[in-house]
């Protein structure tokens, strides 16, 4: 039943009999899903990740998805079905059910259980890739999982959500495995979060928030602000090539699509060059103040119609014209900091460019990038100096760090590196969340440990304490006087 709680928050009485029906049903569907063997649950990870992950379902679906948010770009949005097949790859690779992992030289046997009934918060942009990747980590992990979709993209994460359950239901499963809410809106979700056992909560930091103020144990995502360095040993048709990649994926939706460019002097003609051979445009100093003015209104805030949007549609909104070939705009960056606009995160088409003179005046200005926002989440180089990527990594406050690679595409998994697959990114206590790495499938488990008496392990205290050890003290009694 409703509790107090949700009626005093302006949960309606249809939204109270939605919410206590979905879990309901989601408590009979865990009674059965946790009996479940390794390959039953395997199997139907396979199932649900086909049933919308095949070429002819996803494209009407992002068709959707893009018809009804108005944002998003179609032909960059398909790779993301590739995003549901490196989940599935790396959850059929793991253990889920029984023993889980063996270190007998500690003694211990890990045993894998569900976490339970998970609330799901999905972003605008992501309105299939998020429900896919989760139903299949989800499932994996025996859970059960209730979708909260956003309200501009609902009628695509339904469809998703459908689909997956007719999936489930043609393999004797309960379809109620996975559910989503149709009486959206934010009281709503909260009230889902906080009757859930766990919530993974990818969107607005707003929603993530709210998330980590349920109650309920949560995995949240900070926000982005993706920055690259790119020094004098970068292959510089190589990062062009990658950040047109990033940059103009789905329209610069994601929090991790390149924001920053900070470019070593010595090449910073050059790339700019390739970038605009790339499809760059790179704006006069009027059309970037246009740009200013349309994108961030008074009191610094992003407008909403300029987020996700194809550059010329931008261009238009700001009062300018480009070429109907270029793909992204460029703009030089005029100083970092709060009071400097394009220094922030842009979520569109647009990249800011920074020149630097030594090394250690790039790794400041990545300091001070993140200052203004992004903490935690990303950043990247291209470089073939070890020591500069080192020094990045010592000296970025940030969860992950691609090496030559396009952003967007990397850092949340791909065929070619070694992320965990997700499309939810943690950003540790810089971002204000509890982990500093993909969200991927042991987050949705709970681990029993099972211990063993082993061959006793303890160091001498000269071991210990080393040149700090002092047998007197340890061995006299010391007589204090007061």
């Amino acid at each position: 039943m409703a509790t107090a709680t949700e009626q005093k928050k302006g949960i309606t009485p249809e939204q109270q009999q939605e919410l206590d029906e979905v879990f309901e049903r989601a408590r009979k569907a865990l009674a059965i899903i946790e009996t479940y063997d390794q390959a039953r649950v395997d199997r139907l990870c396979q199932a649900v990740a086909w049933a919308v992950a095949n070429k002819r379902t996803f494209t009407r679906l992002v068709d959707m998805g893009i018809q009804e948010s108005g944002l998003g770009d179609a032909e960059s949005r398909m790779g993301k079905r590739m995003k549901i097949r490196g989940v599935l790859r790396d959850a059929l690779r793991q253990k889920s059910v029984g023993i889980i992992e063996e270190v007998p030289e500690k003694g211990l046997v890990k045993y894998g259980k569900p976490a339970g009934i998970i609330a799901c918060i999905v972003p605008t942009t992501n309105p299939d890739l998020t429900p896919a990747g989760n139903a299949i980590y989800g499932i994996k992990a025996r859970d059960v999982v209730i979708f909260s979709p956003h309200p501009r993209s609902k009628r695509t994460s339904f469809e998703t959500v459908r689909l997956m359950r007719e999936a489930l239901q043609a393999e004797g499963a309960p379809p109620d495995i996975l559910q989503c809410l149709t009486k959206v809106n934010i009281p709503m979700s909260q009230a889902l979060m906080a009757r859930a056992d766990l919530i993974i909560a990818t969107g607005g930091q707003p929603m993530v928030r709210a998330a980590y103020s349920s109650g309920t144990p949560a995995y949240g995502v900070g926000a982005g602000n993706s920055t690259m360095i790119i020094d004098e040993t970068a292959d510089v048709a190589e990062a062009a090539r990658n950040t047109r990649v990033s940059k103009t994926s789905d329209f610069g939706s994601g929090c991790s699509a390149d924001g920053n460019l900070i470019i070593e002097a010595s090449i910073f003609d050059r790339l700019v060059a390739q970038l605009q051979s790339e499809g760059g445009y790179l704006a006069t100093p009027q059309e970037k103040e246009l740009l200013r003015k349309a994108m961030w209104d008074a009191e610094r805030h992003r407008t909403s119609n300029t987020v996700a949007i194809a550059p010329q549609q931008l261009a238009q909104i700001a009062g300018f014209e480009i070429p109907a070939d270029r793909k992204f705009i460029m703009v030089h960056g005029d100083g970092i900091g709060k009071e400097h606009h394009f220094s922030s995160e842009k979520l569109t088409t647009l990249l800011a460019l920074y020149k630097y003179k030594g090394f250690d005046q790039a790794l400041q200005m990545m300091r001070d990038i993140y200052e203004v926002g992004g903490k935690g989440h990303s950043c990247g180089i291209y470089s073939f100096n070890p020591d500069h990527i080192n020094r990045l990594a010592l000296a970025a406050p940030v969860s992950r760090i691609m090496v030559r690679q396009p952003q967007s595409k990397a850092n949340a998994g791909a065929f070619n590196n070694g992320m965990p697959m997700t499309s939810s990114l943690g950003c540790g206590t810089w971002g204000g969340n509890i982990i500093s790495e993909n969200v991927y499938l042991k987050h949705y488990m709970n681990t029993t440990w099972v211990s063993v008496p082993i061959k006793e392990d303890r160091p001498s205290d000269e071991e210990l304490f080393g040149p700090f050890y002092d047998p007197a003290l340890e061995n006299g009694v010391e007589t204090i006087t007061t």
